[in-house]
């Protein structure tokens, strides 16, 4: 049968798509290559890259954030001035917004609630927020996507396979296909606004004893495959509690260690982007109590094994058993592995489990801006490989370890002050990966997920 979808991925929108982006990205990225072949690599190009994306709704700009926070897959410069494109993209209009609304709930979408904003709250590369407010009263945040997504995520990740091909060639110790590979599975996922819904779903089942932490509900009557409607959720930006009494930021830092690490010991799965504007802190009685989780669009569902792996990874650390260091990396995926492969993998993992191994409050990382966590010891192992390389990395490790690192530059905002290691003993505590995989289930099946392979 034909797909009668009109915004299903037409060539003429990726061939539009392929001429904005080349226009847009193609000089200053000869003026990249131009000047890392003659050593003059540096800020002008990085700010003249993030200022051609920052130009470009839709997914070019989603896989620059992305790539931003890969450690050391860009140059340092080139990651921070991508790392700024967060959620700066210019609002559509109204005229926009009604067409778009119309598409998806029909002629008289506008009865379907009491109020609804034309103006967004908030913009970002796929879509924007309106807040709106139900026939029942409640308030409602929905995302819109934009138009033509699917024909600009395929035209953008064609562009994304180039630029890792390029990559490969010029820095042969880092095999990125299964990066690219898994960069590409998440964007093209985002597009589903029927699956995050079915995520904000999951993450509702698993955290809802988890008083610290809280989940939208999910309007499924005025939701589509393109528009999302979710309970509203009062709250301030994280960055407005950094400078609170050490016990408030404490108490927001515990709650976002629990929003990440609870749902991943009870069902595999984690929230792999988290920037600071996928986060609210909600108070009560005028003092901050937790926080609320705001987007589900990237969410990374793992086989219970993979979680097997960085339990047996965390313990041969704990208790350097190097058998069990191995078996973790080999669980993960990473093949061929000799001795001098895992002591260099064994840099990165010392620094990324560092404050869950000692058993003492401290900081997640004295001494480190938020923007630089992970850098050191990231060019530590780009030098260490580029003498023993190459090495490929899991397709399945990719969100982790990137999720990781952000999660660390938010406790370093919060400047918190942590038994890490007490935290994440609790979440493992009577770890079994039998009991993970049934509980998995059987939380996938009640949100309509499929099951992992």
């Amino acid at each position: 049968m034909a797909d009668t979808d009109p915004e299903a991925n037409r060539f003429s929108a990726r061939a539009s798509r392929y001429a904005r982006v080349g226009a847009n990205v193609g000089g200053v990225a000869a003026r990249m290559a131009g000047a890392r072949l003659f050593g003059k690599e540096g800020t002008t190009n990085a700010a003249a890259l993030a200022q051609a994306l920052g130009g470009l709704k839709g997914p070019i700009m989603k896989v620059a954030q992305l790539l931003a926070t890969v450690p050391d897959l860009l140059p340092p410069e080139y990651a921070a001035e991508l790392q700024k494109l967060q959620a700066d993209a210019p609002p559509m209009g109204a005229a926009f917004v009604k067409r778009r609304m119309m598409a998806e709930l029909g002629p008289d979408w506008q009865a379907r609630f009491s109020r609804f904003d034309l103006k967004p709250s908030a913009a970002a590369s796929l879509g924007q927020v309106h807040r709106a407010v139900s026939l029942a009263g409640e308030p409602l945040a929905c995302k819109l996507q934009y138009p033509d997504m699917q024909s600009a995520v395929e035209a953008d990740l064609q562009q994304l396979d180039i630029a890792f091909a390029l990559h490969r060639r010029m820095n042969s110790w880092l095999d990125t296909r299964e990066i690219a590979k898994e960069i590409g599975a998440r964007v093209r996922e985002e597009l589903d606004y029927e699956r995050e819904a079915r995520h904000a779903a999951l993450y509702g089942a698993v955290l809802a004893d988890v008083e610290a932490v809280r989940v939208p509900a999910v309007h499924a009557d005025l939701s589509t495959k393109r528009l999302l409607a979710l309970g509203w959720l009062d709250g301030d930006r994280i960055l407005s509690v950094t400078e609170s009494p050490v016990e408030i930021r404490n108490r927001v830092a515990q709650a976002m260690f629990k929003a990440w690490w609870h749902p991943f010991g009870r069902a595999a799965v984690i929230h792999g982007d988290p920037h600071l504007g996928n986060y609210t802190v909600f108070s009560e009685g005028g003092e901050a109590r937790g926080i609320n989780l705001l987007d589900y669009g990237c969410v990374r569902i793992f086989h219970p094994r993979f979680v097997g792996g960085v339990v047996d990874l965390y313990r041969g650390l704990l208790e350097n058993d190097e058998a069990r260091i191995v078996h973790a990396y080999e669980v993960w995926g990473f093949k061929n592995l000799s001795r001098e492969i895992v002591d260099i993998l064994n840099i990165w993992a010392r620094f990324i489990y560092g404050p869950l191994l000692e058993d003492r409050v401290r900081t997640v990382a004295d001494g480190v801006k938020p923007g630089a966590y992970g850098r050191k010891q990231a060019f530590e192992v780009h030098q260490a490989l580029k003498q023993r390389g190459p090495v490929t990395v899991p397709q399945e490790f990719v969100f982790m370890d990137r999720a990781a690192v952000g999660l660390g530059a938010v406790f370093l905002h919060l400047r918190s002050e942590l038994n890490y290691h007490r935290l994440f003993e609790a979440e493992i505590e009577r770890f079994s990966l039998d009991a993970l995989a049934e509980r998995q289930a059987e939380l996938l099946a009640t949100a309509g997920l499929p099951l992992p392979i």
